[in-house]
Order: C-alpha cells, then structure tokens, then sequence
C-alpha cells in the first residue's frame, strides 16, 4: 500500500515518533503536546506555527492511514495519540528513527542525519546508516538528492516537503499575486492612489502572505478530507 503524507502529518508523525524514543515516560502524546513538538524550536527545520485544530486533523490523517491511533488513559478525560509507523511500515527501530529525523528536518546529509537521529535510537557509525537507508530505499520510503559536495538524502513519504526541507504548508515564501486589471494597473501606477498601510500591517505584505499560504493549505486538506469521506461513505454504501 502506498502511503503519502501532507506536510502536516508528516511533522506530526515525526514528533510521535520523536517522543516515543526520546521520553516515553510522557507517551502517548495529547493534542496539546503534540502541538507543542510541531513547534517546538529545537531540532525542528523549518520552525512552524501549527494549531490544536491543525494537529487533530494531521493526527486523524494519520489515524485514517493506519499510522496513528488515539487512546484514553484510565482515570483521564483526556486523549492521547500514539504511532503505528513501525508495524504499518514494517520498519526496524533504527530505519523508523532515521526517517522521522529526515521528517523533523528534511534532507540531510549522512554525518548530519547519524548526529541527529542517534538521539533516538544508537547509530554506532556511518556503515550503520548506510544499512538503514538501503533498507529505507529499498521501501521507497528515501533517495538521495545529487549534487553538492556531500550528497544529501530526503523521505519521500510527504509530498509537500521540498528537497531544499522547506514545507509548503508551512512556508513564509512570497505568493505571486494576481496580474492586476489595466484600470486597477493605471490607479496604482497614479500617486494620489497610493493609500498609507492599515495599522498593524506590515507593507512589505508578508503576513498578509503567510496567512493566505496558511489559509490555501488548509483549504486543500479540507478538500482531501471532503474526498476521502465521500470515498468511505460510497464504500459503506455499496
């Protein structure tokens, strides 16, 4: 079965894992933690600003793609979220730690991705890394990118990750704006028409430009989530 993740799951998926290695004694996670790991500042490229609701819709992706599952302790109201990423993409400890290390932080180069990811799980040496990213490879799960003069390797599980590790859910880069009309053109080009910024809003436009990335991302997965709850319902239907 072939799996592909958002930019949004992807990094959920990663913190999962992430924590589950590294303080298992506070896994599984809840929604506030696992809001918390998205944004966290530490081993994290690029930096995000995820929401709670943003995350429950990542962690319900990943449910719905058999990579995550939710549980309610006893004694507790609230629930808590764990990954199923070994069993579902039948990986061993050390190739599971690589490949949420590529998603915490994109394409790495081999002495970086060993540095990194051996805080989840021992990578005595760069022949052992070699092993798990030909296991990897072979899964289809990484390749390496060319070019540079150390090659670097990136996970192909999420489309929306760039090879440079820049996520388009995510991303502050400039959104090209629409062509103006020739009469909007003409009143622009004209000094009287140029009016002060509103208050609070930058000129340059880039918060403008984040939110309305933001807003385009979320849009897309609501249409993925419209689809594949129309899928289900044709499913039971049938």
């Amino acid at each position: 079965m072939e799996i592909t993740l958002n930019g949004h799951e992807a990094r959920v998926l990663g913190v999962l894992v992430e924590k589950a290695f590294t303080t298992p004694d506070q896994y599984p996670l809840s929604i506030n933690a696992a809001t918390n790991g998205s944004n966290q500042k530490s081993n994290r490229d690029p930096q995000v600003d995820f929401s709670e609701a943003e995350v429950r819709i990542a962690l319900q992706g990943l449910r719905m793609k058999g990579l995550a599952g939710q549980t309610v302790p006893a004694g507790s109201r609230v629930e808590k979220w764990h990954h199923n990423a070994k069993e579902t993409l039948k990986l061993e400890e050390r190739d599971l730690a690589v490949l949420a290390e590529l998603m915490l932080r994109g394409p790495q180069t081999a002495g970086e991705l060993r540095g990194r990811a051996k805080r989840m799980r021992d990578i005595p040496n760069l022949e052992v890394l070699d092993q798990c990213l030909a296991r990897l490879a072979e899964k289809g799960y990484v390749r390496t990118l060319s070019g540079g003069r150390a090659p670097k390797t990136m996970q192909t599980l999420c489309a929306d990750l760039h090879p440079d590790g820049a996520n388009a859910a995510s991303t502050s880069a400039p959104v090209p704006a629409p062509a103006p009309a020739p009469a909007a053109a003409a009143a622009a080009a004209s000094p009287e028409a140029v009016a002060p910024p509103a208050p609070g809003v930058s000129s340059s436009g880039g918060g403008a430009t984040d939110l309305a990335t933001r807003v385009a991302a979320l849009e897309a997965r609501v249409d993925e989530l419209a689809q594949t709850i129309e899928r289900l319902t044709a499913e039971l239907g049938g």
